[in-house]
């Protein structure tokens, strides 16, 4: 059974989402503030977390942003602010989808599943990933394109292999810097506009469509 967790201090708003859940077959727990959703996502493991943005206590970007460091939770924020810069933000501490309040639940429901099935295909990733004629080998660390071998650096594959999981989906400078560098690391986030560039000048010869796009003022995707 997949286990959600709830992060919402609106309690009539939690207990109808709590009451949804558990119809459709989730087990469910509930948190009414930050700190007590936090404590609760870092000590059990959850399928998916649905995260306020406008908590007491701890707001939904920090309790994101703390379990980011440890966890890869599937988080999707929930939250009555629209604009550009909020969604920005949201993404940007380390969820994973954006639901913006007042929302049908026919749609959040949806939402869950497309992230559960996302998380299913992560458990059956084959150890090759393939992106039009690139091929990555996950276990010998060998990148070929079509017939021509090249040659990564430890953190060329590690970024390269992260876009290559993640094709289509737009990954922020933080995000990547958390998963190839570290939570823990000092380097600033240009450093990975830095390993893109040299990607690039490896996967594109003149002739060839460039693999990884820019998604301005966000971050980059492999985008099919």
């Amino acid at each position: 059974m997949y286990h959600i967790l709830i992060i919402e201090d609106e309690e009539g708003l939690a207990e109808f989402l709590e009451l949804e859940l558990k119809y459709e077959g989730y087990e469910v727990d509930v948190a009414y503030d930050g700190r007590q959703g936090l404590e609760l996502a870092l000590k059990q493991d959850y399928h998916v977390i649905l995260l306020d943005l406008m908590l007491l206590g701890l707001n939904g970007v920090e309790v994101c942003r703390r379990v980011r460091h440890v966890k890869d939770t599937p988080i999707i924020m929930l939250t009555a602010r629209d604009s550009v810069m909020d969604r920005v933000m949201g993404l940007d501490s380390g969820a994973d989808d954006y639901v913006v309040k007042p929302f049908a639940i026919e749609e959040l429901l949806a939402r869950i599943r497309v992230i559960l099935r996302r998380q299913e295909k992560k458990e059956t990733r084959p150890l090759v990933l393939t992106f039009k004629d690139l091929e990555l080998d996950v276990e010998s660390r060998v990148l070929k394109r079509g017939t021509d071998m090249i040659e990564l650096t430890n953190k060329e594959f590690e970024l390269l292999s992260m876009f290559m999981k993640n094709i289509n989906r737009v990954l922020t400078r933080e995000v990547l810097l958390d998963q190839v560098w570290g939570y823990d690391s000092v380097i600033e986030t240009n450093v990975v506009d830095v390993y893109v560039r040299y990607l690039r000048n490896k996967l594109n010869a003149e002739d060839k469509e460039q693999y990884i796009q820019t998604v301005r003022g966000v971050g980059y995707v492999m985008r099919e």
